[in-house]
């Protein structure tokens, strides 16, 4: 049973897959680098379900979604060759996939409001929202993230639930570590206030 008072990253989390997940075995991967198509069209059915809830969480479109899910495969089947297995593939596919999705954002000019960022940064990193799971439910968590603009919303995605480093963050999508930072902060605070009300409530 979870605590009352779980972190907002954990939740997210229980309905996207994490890169610690094994999907894909060592002998797939040697059969897709030798050429077997069937072989990368099992990677694909193994995947793809969670290539497109990740995708669909960071650009918030499902037909969006789709298209970034084609993207990454593209770019999966073209890297391949190159790939050493020094990290997971899941860790490597999910990279690829968030790397896809941003370059999405930015040929449709949905990121516009990150340049304008100050780089006032906070103290210290934000600790991440506590919610009351029994207050607050999972489609109503999903709801709020899904409100958020594209910026703010990749932010707190790639960070409370993915696990990236703001340093991390920051080389995806082009800004300084202390402009994500700022995105982080920003993002926390309106999933809170839109989850408990302009005061927001008091963390335990």
């Amino acid at each position: 049973m979870l605590p009352p008072w779980t972190p907002l990253g954990n939740l997210l989390a229980s309905s996207v897959v994490q890169a610690s997940v094994l999907m894909v075995t060592h002998e797939l991967l040697a059969a897709c680098r030798r050429g077997d198509r069937e072989a990368f069209e099992e990677v694909v059915r193994r995947t793809h379900r969670h290539v497109y809830t990740q995708a669909l969480r960071l650009v918030g479109d499902r037909l969006e979604a789709e298209d970034v899910a084609q993207e990454a495969y593209l770019r999966v089947f073209r890297g391949l060759a190159g790939f050493r297995g020094d990290a997971q593939f899941e860790t490597w596919l999910y990279r690829i996939v968030s790397n896809a999705a941003m370059s999405h954002l930015r040929k449709r000019r949905r990121f516009g409001e990150l340049v304008m960022d100050t780089q006032e940064e906070p103290g210290q990193l934000p600790s991440p929202v506590r919610v009351a799971e029994e207050a607050v439910d999972r489609d109503s968590l999903t709801k709020a993230l899904d409100s958020l603009p594209p910026s703010l919303r990749v932010v707190v995605i790639l960070k409370d639930v993915y696990g990236l480093s703001c340093r991390e963050i920051g080389d995806q999508i082009g800004v300084s570590e202390g402009a994500v930072k700022v995105r982080l902060h920003r993002a926390r605070k309106r999933l809170k206030e839109m989850l408990f009300g302009p005061e927001g409530r008091d963390e335990m």
